[in-house]
């Protein structure tokens, strides 16, 4: 997965700093964009490790500073609900130019909210994703209770949000009090997935069986139960990128790879530059490589890395296969595989490349209610798996050129 640094510009001309994430092949096939909670910033856990979890299911996901936080330029006292939607506006606009139109937005806390008005300005968005949202966008006023009645008299206040000082002015809560979430919700004709924990204690659960009802179909909702409002959890945080990622694939067009036709039962197709190669086996697709010091990108497993692979599969399956036969209580098997050249002992010439013999070094954990005689016939049966077979024996590979 590669994060790049970008920076781009609001409508008031401000820059705006945010991360891209790219999957590993580094083509995605559709674009995120992320909208943080409110006074948060695209670096908190949440946004960076939700973003990056989608990332790793081919979308390329950019999360952003909103004007006045984090990296991004601006006085937050001059910002408000409106200008995080025009933010917003303005990285869609970014990803047009410089990638391709995000399909997806997903909002965290009042981001939910930004994303949610966002997604009728911006034409490309099929889908919605909210986390932790409210239903309604005054509902900020309640975070600041305590200076409501100062905000209301005077032009602005110091208030203080997660331990945190900002000042606020009069004019961020005139600008909440114009915005009709609802009327909007009813108007929306974007996919909606809504994420929330009922154990939530700054936006609690109701905020949104009352968003679920706003919205037209297609709409799903998804319990996060047991985290709290900022995901400050890692296991919470991953599960919602996996969810919002696999939810999201419906509703995107999905750029199909191209086939690889053989007649063999596998294929491998490298172009010009690099070694990045896709292989196809059988039905399943994927990437080999190399790693970035031999002239790679490292975006896969090496050739020996697979055919390490190939050798840990089958010794595991062979020994599982065994023992079910045998009805013995195998309740794991791990097979650890490393491949390396090294001079052969009795070698005479040892500083010839010829005296240099492959060797895999092969363990096995066995886990199971095993006596001794048992794990050492496992252990023989682990000799005998079709791969080890094959890398032991003389080996003849025929080669003849595609087409002539």
């Amino acid at each position: 997965m590669k994060t790049t640094k970008v920076t781009f510009k609001n409508k008031e001309g401000n820059e705006l700093v945010g991360y891209l994430e790219l999957p590993t092949n580094q083509n995605p096939h559709n674009f995120v964009l992320f909208a943080h909670c409110f006074t948060c910033n695209k670096n908190y856990f949440a946004p960076k490790n939700i973003s990056r979890t989608i990332a790793a299911y081919g979308f390329g996901v950019l999360r952003f500073d909103f004007a006045g936080l984090g990296e991004s330029e601006g006085d937050f006292s001059d910002t408000n609900f409106s200008g995080n939607v025009q933010d917003l506006v303005a990285a869609a606009e970014y990803l047009q130019r410089e990638y391709k139109s995000p399909s997806v937005l997903v909002g965290h806390s009042l981001g939910g909210a930004a994303v949610l008005m966002a997604s009728e300005k911006i034409e490309s968005v099929k889908a919605v994703a909210t986390i932790a949202a409210p239903s309604t966008i005054t509902h900020v006023e309640g975070l600041l209770s305590e200076q409501m009645d100062k905000l209301k008299k005077d032009a602005n206040a110091t208030v203080n949000i997660g331990g945190r000082p900002f000042k606020i002015k009069k004019q961020f809560l005139e600008d909440l009090q114009r915005h009709d979430l609802e009327a909007k919700l009813s108007e929306l004709e974007k996919a909606v997935l809504i994420l929330h924990s009922p154990q939530d204690k700054i936006v609690e659960i109701k905020n949104a069986e009352e968003l679920y009802r706003a919205v037209d179909h297609p709409k799903s909702f998804v319990s996060l139960d047991g985290a709290d409002h900022l995901l400050n959890d890692r296991e919470y945080s991953t599960y919602a990128g996996k969810v919002i990622a696999t939810w999201a694939e419906k509703y995107v067009e999905l750029e199909k790879a191209p086939d690889l036709e053989t007649d063999h039962q596998v294929v491998a197709n490298l172009g010009s530059d690099g070694f990045t190669t896709q292989v196809k086996a059988g039905i399943h697709n994927f990437i080999a490589d190399e790693p970035v010091k031999v002239g790679g990108n490292n975006f896969g497993p090496t050739p020996y890395e697979l055919l390490s692979a190939g050798l840990a599969a089958c010794t595991s399956m062979t020994i599982q296969m065994y023992a079910k036969r045998k009805k013995w209580p195998v309740e794991n098997v791990e097979t650890h595989v490393s491949y390396a050249k090294q001079h052969a002992s009795d070698c005479e010439d040892c500083d010839k490349d010829g005296s240099k013999i492959d060797i895999f070094e092969r363990e096995i954990a066995i886990s199971g209610d095993l006596d001794e005689k048992q794990v050492k016939r496992l252990l023989e049966i682990a000799d005998k798996c079709p791969v080890h077979k094959t890398l032991s024996a003389e080996v003849v590979i025929t080669t003849k050129l595609a087409n002539a």
